[in-house]
């Protein structure tokens, strides 16, 4: 058994759909995109890495026919540990963009890297927050490392990216040399994985940013918001399941997740209205 992974089942592909999900909020988004992707019709594996789940959780998704594998923390060292804390990370590098929910701990966002040490020779990961519009599979044919931008303010974030969306081929090999390179004395990851994955491929190929489009595009940047593109919507800072203050002007996102989160039916995206002009 590969140090710090637990499959509870076997690959049933050569590639997979990944998310995380370190606590029962993201479970319930995670739930939302395992339903979302399965409307798509993909073939690909589906792939919980959970951290602290109830059990009763993660049955309830692999009723889904998700594959659930146990994953633990990264064995980062304390100081490293205490850089990135809650507290520490954003009193250094303090969130003005939006507001992150209570539950988000910016030190499980590193157990994304342990996807490197999955049985599969290609992998999507996405975000928890997430849904996926349109089917996706062509992204397991682009290379590895490739992301979208992290546009949600000016068209001036195209030169960073956004890990909620990315392709990776898992190698025992890169994990490990991600993990003697991420635990460096005094490094101090500000976007933790977004900043630590640009780092360490710093020459990451871009992916449409329709492929990775973030909420916040709706009310900043209207004029790129085209719902016939949109193949992956990913719910940044605010979540959809949460009751929050810009919950009125998000509303009709809001709406679109939830729908995805039960049973159905599910409106055709280019039937749901266009945001309003800047």
């Amino acid at each position: 058994m590969t140090p710090g992974i637990h499959p509870e089942s076997k690959a049933r592909s050569d590639r997979a759909f990944v998310t995380l999900a370190t606590n029962p909020d993201y479970a319930t988004g995670a739930e939302a995109l395992f339903r979302s992707l399965r409307r798509t019709g993909t073939t690909a594996d589906l792939v919980l890495l959970y951290t602290d789940l109830p059990a009763e959780t993660v049955y309830r998704l692999c009723t889904l026919g998700v594959r659930a594998v146990h994953v633990d923390l990264l064995p980062t060292s304390h100081d490293f540990n205490e850089l990135h804390g809650r507290a520490r990370l954003h009193g250094a590098a303090p969130f003005t963009k939006g507001e992150k929910p209570p539950f988000h701990t910016p030190l499980d966002n590193f157990a994304k890297l342990r996807l490197w040490q999955l049985d599969y020779d290609r992998v999507v990961f996405i975000d928890a927050d997430a849904i996926v519009l349109q089917n996706i599979d062509r992204l397991f044919e682009y290379p590895e490392f490739s992301a979208a931008p992290n546009v949600y303010e000016s068209l001036g974030d195209f030169h960073r990216l956004n890990s909620g969306v990315f392709t990776a081929r898992p190698s025992q090999a890169t994990f490990d040399r991600m993990l003697a390179r991420l635990d460096q004395p005094g490094t101090f990851w500000r976007r933790t994985d977004q900043t630590f994955l640009e780092t360490y491929f710093p020459n990451w190929h871009g992916l449409p940013v329709f492929d990775n489009m973030l909420q916040y595009v709706w009310l900043n940047l209207p004029e790129l918001w085209r719902w016939q593109d949109i193949r992956v919507l990913h719910y940044q800072y605010e979540k959809p399941w949460e009751n929050h203050a810009k919950a009125d002007s998000l509303r009709v996102l809001i709406d679109l997740w939830k729908a995805h989160a039960a049973d159905g039916p599910v409106p055709d995206p280019r039937d749901l209205p266009a945001p309003e002009p800047a």
